[in-house]
């Protein structure tokens, strides 16, 4: 940011703050859970930044759900293996939720969530765009799970589960699907319909009793422990990033 650009559009402010994704904060900002000096703030909003020895900050007083927004800091990123029971919802009176876990500065968020009795791999950060790319189903980025079920199984389970699978109301994409026992598969998901494992398993006779992220597009769960988290190494955060870039480009 520079001095010639001294102001930004609400959204992408929003974005850059970690709070959420500029698509979330469009959202927000839709549903007047963000305040600008008081007031409900609107999608042509622009805002004022002033540079501060800890990052941009906005000379207008932002809030989201009534709670004060604070400036823009350096991007982190980081790895967190999510035990069965932990919500991944940011609820402060909940003791179960993942905000307890969470450092209060870098103001860290998950990219996606995990289901309370699923546990592995969720990534953390405060990168918006990132956040966007990985979320957004337009982009097809990979999910790999491990996943216990309550009886053997056949080939022509495998089958069904790559080919897609219908329930509800929905059918869902063709996925990769890897016999790891005779009772446990590896799946490779591009899509992230609510409990889909769960549900796509129960379509076709078979309970979840044990589901475990392993993988998000380039970025491994590996040996860390249960209930712990660290940082991704600079060569992990580049390969994930160009993971995310769009084919196109060069």
């Amino acid at each position: 940011m520079t001095q010639d650009n001294p102001s930004i559009r609400l959204a992408k402010y929003l974005a850059m703050t970690g709070l959420c994704s500029r698509r979330a904060a469009t959202r927000y900002i839709r549903d007047g859970q963000i305040t600008l000096d008081g007031r409900l703030a609107n999608h042509i909003d622009t805002i004022s930044l002033t540079d501060s020895d800890s990052g941009f900050i906005s000379q207008e007083i932002l809030k989201f759900d009534g709670v004060l927004i604070q400036g823009i800091e350096s991007k982190q990123y980081w790895m967190l293996n999510k035990s069965v029971g932990t919500d991944c919802r940011l609820l402060p009176h909940d003791p179960s939720s993942l905000l307890h876990l969470l450092p209060a500065s870098p103001r860290l968020y998950p990219v996606g969530r995990l289901d309370k009795d699923s546990r592995g791999q969720l990534l953390l950060t405060n990168d918006g765009e990132l956040t966007q790319k990985l979320m957004h189903p337009d982009f097809g980025h990979s999910k790999t799970y491990h996943v216990l079920v309550d009886r053997n199984f056949d080939d022509s389970f495998l089958i069904s589960m790559a080919q897609g699978v219908s329930y509800r109301d929905v059918t869902t994409l063709p996925c990769q699907m890897t016999r790891l026992d005779d009772d446990k598969f590896e799946i490779i998901l591009t899509q992230g319909l609510n409990r889909q494992i769960r549900r796509m398993s129960q379509a076709l006779g078979y309970k979840v009793i044990d589901l475990k992220r392993v993988q998000i597009q380039t970025l491994k769960l590996g040996e860390l422990e249960e209930g712990e988290m660290r940082e991704l190494t600079t060569n992990e955060l580049a390969l994930l990033l160009e993971s995310c870039r769009p084919s196109n480009e060069g």
